[in-house]
């Protein structure tokens, strides 16, 4: 759940996430958010358009010394910037792991858990309303491709650890639920 291929940081998906006010809204209640500065959506977005113009400068080979410093540096603080927000929140998909061990769902798709069956304890764990989770999906500021295979691996540990200490906690389970997904275990 620490994976960087859980979120998508990339300027289609955060101009996305700026221009609506109620996404912006949700990425603001993530942990930690608020200290990235105001504006670090924006900030990267421009940045990267700025880097942009001077690439296809130089590609004419017409950038000055000061305009090739400019560049390094506005390079390096774009992806400072831009790691800093994919790491807030991969800070909030690790909080995933601490929902499905409070849930004892295992048959339904992680989705369906949050939606459906245990909303307050989801926003509880993970601050975010279930509204908020699914526009942010929406946005595809979440990987679900990935997040089925990272609750898959998560779910194959947590049993494979429980089994170890002598614990069978789902004897009889036939398919486990995925995030948006259910699979057969045999």
């Amino acid at each position: 759940m620490e994976s960087a291929l859980l979120v998508n940081v990339d300027n289609d998906t955060l101009r996305r996430v700026l221009n609506d006010a109620d996404a912006m809204a949700a990425v603001e209640r993530i942990e930690g958010w608020r200290a990235l500065g105001d504006n670090v959506i924006e900030t990267i977005i421009n940045k990267a358009e700025k880097i942009k113009a001077l690439k296809n400068k130089a590609k004419d080979g017409k950038l000055t010394e000061k305009e090739k410093r400019q560049l390094t540096e506005e390079e390096k603080e774009f992806k400072a910037k831009r790691r800093l927000v994919q790491e807030k929140l991969i800070k909030f998909a690790t909080r995933i792991p601490a929902f499905m061990y409070l849930t004892d769902f295992r048959e339904n798709t992680l989705q369906d858990v949050i939606t459906k069956i245990e909303p307050d304890l989801f926003q509880i764990v993970t601050g975010l309303t279930v509204a908020d989770f699914h526009l942010l999906v929406r946005l595809k500021v979440f990987n679900t491709e990935q997040m089925n295979q990272a609750v898959f691996a998560f779910r194959r540990y947590e049993d494979a650890s429980l089994r170890y200490t002598g614990i069978e906690s789902h004897e009889g389970l036939t398919h486990v639920g995925l995030y948006d997904t259910v699979v057969a275990l045999e």
